[in-house]
């Protein structure tokens, strides 16, 4: 797994295309937020071969599951975590323990059923 270590223009596309290029068949659209970090949205796009849109500013409700998903990883690592510190191993746990949570939302379905289209 790439990790940015950094917030930046330079390291999160890497870290994104490193991360959901072997499921590219399944990303549909990314919708990030306004930050700098995401400059090389078209890069991002054209590698992944998926829609990228951008929420308005001030405008979280627009990235609802986004919101939602932080919210449940602060359940795990609270607000001032240093996540250098977190090894891989930990934030790969934590990612399938969310990712096979089942959720009212998704009528009791798991975040992979649904992505995968399981069941």
């Amino acid at each position: 797994m790439k990790r940015a270590v950094k917030k930046s223009a330079q390291q999160v596309p890497g870290a994104i295309i490193d991360l959901l290029t072997p499921i590219r068949l399944q990303v549909k659209t990314i919708t990030s937020d306004n930050g700098k970090e995401f400059a090389d949205h078209k890069g991002i796009k054209q590698k992944l071969y998926s829609g990228f849109f951008f929420a308005d500013a001030y405008a979280s409700w627009q990235r609802g599951t986004n919101e939602n998903t932080n919210g449940l990883i602060r359940e795990y690592l609270p607000k001032r975590c240093d996540f250098r510190q977190v090894c891989n191993d930990e934030i790969r746990a934590i990612e399938n323990k969310l990712n096979n949570r089942p959720r009212k939302r998704l009528g009791f379905r798991t975040s992979n059923q649904v992505f995968y289209n399981i069941i």
